[in-house]
């Protein structure tokens, strides 16, 4: 990579995260530390609001946008195939975010890039067991409410039929044993549960905080499960 083409890359990673460390940068770019100062220090001298906090790292002063991105064909091929993945193993409502924002980088290709792709979408089939359809649309408001820290509602339906409502507050998702699965603490047991989304009857980002400040990480829990990451 040429250092026009790893400047680019830096700032757009900057606009990627409120703070990028120079270790993140250097193991991005396969560089040193040293030059990820001179880089930095390059692209501040070329008028780039760059700033740095102790401890958090590089960051872009608030207001600062890049102009729209552009795409070479090797990365609007990798969003292609990533699409595939993406309608096999999301639900609804990843399935038309994804496709939404697929449309918008097509929208940024050159005409020949765009032919390219299309041919290039001819070729490539998945083919998904039934048990890896899902019907439901609920990753999308998890993923809202994982951000946001928001509390969650839903009726669902343990293994024996019993449905109960919830008020949940989600720390995480993972995806195993052929499913997505939703680990939240759980108001009503007073403890962390596993939810699997293919269970859940109703759900509601109810847009309050989370009323726990102390949540254990998503990967401790991951290390109780019954398979191995």
């Amino acid at each position: 990579m040429n250092r026009i083409d790893r400047l680019f890359g830096i700032l757009t990673l900057l606009q990627s995260a409120k703070y990028i460390t120079a270790e993140k940068i250097a193991q991005r770019f396969d560089m040193s530390i040293r030059t990820v100062y001179r880089d930095v220090k390059a692209l501040g001298e070329q008028g780039i609001p760059i700033s740095f906090e102790h401890n958090k790292g590089y960051f872009l002063v608030q207001g600062y946008f890049l102009p729209p991105v552009s795409f070479n064909t090797d990365e609007a091929n990798a969003l292609l195939l990533v699409e595939s993945l993406v309608n096999g193993f999301a639900d609804h409502s990843i399935r038309s975010h994804y496709s939404t924002a697929l449309t918008k980088v097509k929208a940024v290709l050159k005409t020949t890039q765009k032919e390219k792709l299309e041919t290039l979408n001819q070729h490539i089939k998945l083919q998904i067991p039934e048990r890896l359809t899902f019907n439901y649309g609920y990753l999308s408001l998890i993923q809202q409410a994982i951000s946001e820290k928001s509390l969650i509602e839903l009726e669902y339906k343990n293994a024996k039929e019993v449905a109960s409502k919830r008020c949940v507050e989600c720390i995480g998702l993972i995806f195993y044993a052929f499913s997505w699965h939703m680990i939240a603490w759980c108001h009503l047991r007073n403890q962390y549960r596993d939810f699997n989304l293919t269970r859940i009857i109703c759900l509601k980002n109810l847009e309050k905080p989370f009323s726990k400040t102390d949540h254990m990480p998503l990967s401790d829990y991951m290390t109780m499960l019954p398979v191995n990451f």
